[in-house]
């Protein structure tokens, strides 16, 4: 890892430890963070087997790997984030789930150097954690040595084409409309008062990058008819729109074009 991505990737955990303290918060009555994440967790339950083993990357505050540890998996849940992992051993401690999920301060840059290192039954990474480097080929190829013969990954990723933001040009947001496919070198985000950049990546890059020993299982697109999350208080301000949008999410979410053009998409894979 050269400098300016070591940079990168201590400005992304100096950022979101300052949020880990009230970042429940801010999204605990958000409707839409609710629905992508019973989206993501429908997703990924179809293909967990019973008490699986589950590498979490960017677990955050550990709302997805107490859910899983609660439905009887095993869970390794890593982050680069201090802030983040301490309010995670929080909960865990609290829960009394020490058992079920161990901790981990860990960037998905350095899998090799895993403390426990599986090999596990499912690799999961939720709500686009993976944007947060452009050495996502390198944290692809670290994957085959840590899933089981059979076992999955799941990934929850930010594409280079948004439906939502593109209609942000008929109101002249021409900046925002256009940002991800323009972001060759990443693009700044600010969280906490902190910039790091995001990197935008197709699901044609992902099936290209594993396709030596991983098969496409299943692709949807996540907020592509419902709005994305930052739009606070669209699903309780327009409730009747807010539950046809989500009916016709769940109608096309698998079709093309619309599976590869939400905020996010959710991609699963099988290894060979």
């Amino acid at each position: 890892m050269n400098e300016d991505q070591k940079t990168n990737e201590q400005q992304a955990a100096l950022a979101f430890s300052r949020q880990s303290v009230h970042f429940d918060e801010i999204y605990k009555h958000n409707t839409i963070v609710h629905y992508k994440r019973e989206r993501v967790r429908t997703h990924l339950y179809q293909f967990l087997p019973p008490y699986a083993s589950i590498l979490e990357l960017n677990a955050g505050t550990g709302e997805d790997a107490i859910w899983l540890a609660r439905q009887g998996h095993q869970v390794h849940a890593t982050d680069i984030a201090t802030g983040m992992q301490e309010m995670l051993m929080q909960k865990v401690t609290a829960l009394g789930l020490q058992d079920k999920i161990t901790t981990e301060l860990r960037s998905f840059t350095e899998l090799g150097k895993l403390e426990c290192k599986g090999p596990f039954d499912h690799i999961i990474s939720n709500f686009a954690g993976l944007n947060c480097t452009d050495q996502l080929a390198n944290v692809l190829a670290s994957f085959p040595g840590l899933v089981k013969q059979g076992g999955m990954i799941t990934l929850v990723i930010l594409p280079k084409f948004c439906l939502w933001e593109f209609s942000l040009l008929l109101k002249g947001k021409f900046k925002t409309a256009t940002r991800r496919f323009f972001a060759r070198n990443g693009r700044k985000a600010r969280v906490e008062d902190e910039y790091f950049k995001c990197w935008y990546h197709n699901p044609s890059f992902i099936v290209r990058e594993l396709k030596d020993q991983f098969d496409l299982v299943s692709l949807e697109g996540l907020c592509t008819f419902v709005p994305p999350s930052y739009l606070e208080g669209f699903a309780d301000k327009y409730p009747k729109l807010y539950a046809r949008l989500t009916k016709l999410e769940e109608r096309w979410k698998s079709a093309r074009p619309f599976r590869s053009i939400g905020d996010y998409y959710i991609i699963s894979l099988r290894k060979k």
